[in-house]
């Protein structure tokens, strides 16, 4: 029983991790230090065009490498962590970014999560008072 809950506890510690698995290859990554820093905090937040779940820091989808590969490039040349956001989100819309802004063309994303809930909440209330009646 007791070996039960420790697996049980070790399974719950290996499932809330956060995930700090990186697909960043040696070959990558840049010798400055703080320039690779500012890497990875902007490929945290760029997705995967392929994958869409992830982000390229995450992916190992070859789209993945060669956009980890661009930031570092671009870092490299001197550009802004804005800027770099900025030319990829022209290049790949809105959908490249983990945390799109809230516009026109992103609003049902944003908002169809309340509507699915509060349609949802209409659909049982009515239910359940035809079924009272």
């Amino acid at each position: 029983m007791k070996t039960r809950a420790i697996l049980i506890i070790a399974a719950l510690f290996l499932f809330l991790a956060p995930n700090s698995h990186a697909f960043v290859n040696p070959d990558e990554q840049l010798s400055d230090p703080a320039l690779e820093a500012r890497a990875r905090d902007i490929s945290k937040d760029i997705r995967c065009p392929v994958c869409e779940s992830q982000s390229i820091d995450e992916s190992n989808a070859d789209v993945a490498r060669d956009l980890r590969i661009l930031i570092r490039e671009r870092l490299t040349e001197g550009d802004s962590d804005e800027e770099i956001i900025e030319y990829l989100r022209i290049r790949y819309g809105d959908v490249v970014l983990m945390n799109p802004p809230l516009n026109k063309t992103t609003s049902l994303l944003w908002l169809g999560p309340f509507l699915i809930l509060i349609l949802g909440g209409i659909g049982t209330f009515l239910f359940i008072r035809k079924a009272q009646a």
